[in-house]
């Protein structure tokens, strides 16, 4: 009897957890990214699209700025989720390529500017927590994942936007 009553708890009580996590959504990461998609929307009406839009095809005119300079830009202004928005500024066959490179340096840039990701901040604490228990610095830490993180986004911005500009002619689409 009192298995089926823990059991009975148990089961209750997985669906009011998922409740607090739903009231927490919606009371924390929801209005928040409402007010900053309704602020970036203001500042582009604000400025103009087009010189927006300008502006972003001569920031991203090189492989090299667009896949290192415009998504650390993005996850240091936007922070994460919102950064992935910069992405409607670009070609077609260019927003899976920033994508990757924006979703792939939310957690290199913790160690320096922890505001662009604090919900991840446990993986840079984390590791952190063994080098300071060795008595290192985290300075070199945050600068060494921060710089790593830069190459690796250029390297999977290449690497994608290649495949991506494949698949688009193979399917004949317009590039």
């Amino acid at each position: 009897m009192d298995f089926l009553v823990r059991l009975a708890e148990g089961f209750i009580g997985m669906f009011q957890e998922g409740g607090n996590t739903f009231v927490g959504l919606v009371t924390g990461i929801i209005p928040l990214l409402i007010v900053l998609i309704t602020a970036v929307n203001a500042f582009i009406r604000l400025v103009g699209e087009e010189r927006i839009n300008r502006l972003a095809r001569k920031s991203t005119k090189y492989m090299l700025l667009r896949y290192t300079l415009f998504p650390v830009l993005a996850v240091f202004f936007l922070t994460n989720p919102m950064a992935y928005t910069f992405g409607k500024f670009l070609p077609e066959k260019q927003k899976p390529a920033f994508y990757d490179s924006a979703v792939s340096f939310v957690h290199p840039i913790t160690g320096l500017f922890p505001h662009a990701n604090p919900a991840e901040l446990f993986v840079y604490l984390g590791i952190s927590a063994g080098i300071t228990q060795l008595g290192f610095s985290l300075g070199p830490l945050a600068i060494r994942f921060f710089l790593v993180g830069v190459i690796v986004i250029l390297i999977r911005g290449i690497v994608t936007e290649i495949i991506t500009v494949r698949m688009m002619k193979a399917r004949g689409m317009e590039v």
